[in-house]
């Protein structure tokens, strides 16, 4: 079992990352996407250093399983508030913020199952 939560944290890991160069680069569609979503562009730094820290947590946490745990819930919330607000504004192109929300709990789930 532990060594599905390290490949599904590591995947995680990577996509929170990707996730976050995109936000601090201002990837275009990246921009459009959370303005769509009704984020001020003034807010891209701030969330993308919450993903970026988000990132780190779930390999920590294959340490430091309480960090893993809270980083993995962290991520979680942040990417269903992300789908939430999309869905709020009727933008109905939630997917990627949704397989985040995915993978993240899939991490959630197997760190607190794996010793």
């Amino acid at each position: 079992m532990f060594i599905a939560h390290a490949v599904v944290a590591a995947l995680l890991a990577l996509a929170a990352t990707g996730s976050a160069f995109m936000t601090f680069t201002k990837n275009p569609q990246v921009v459009g996407s959370m303005t769509k979503a009704g984020v001020p562009e003034g807010m891209l730094p701030l969330l993308a250093t919450a993903k970026a820290a988000g990132a780190l947590g779930p390999l920590a946490g294959l340490l430091v399983a309480p960090l893993g745990v809270a980083a993995a819930v962290g991520l979680v919330l942040y990417f269903a508030g992300a789908a939430v607000a999309h869905l709020r504004v009727k933008d109905y192109e939630p997917a990627p913020a949704a397989v985040l929300t995915l993978i993240a709990a899939a991490a959630l789930v197997l760190r607190t199952t794996s010793a």
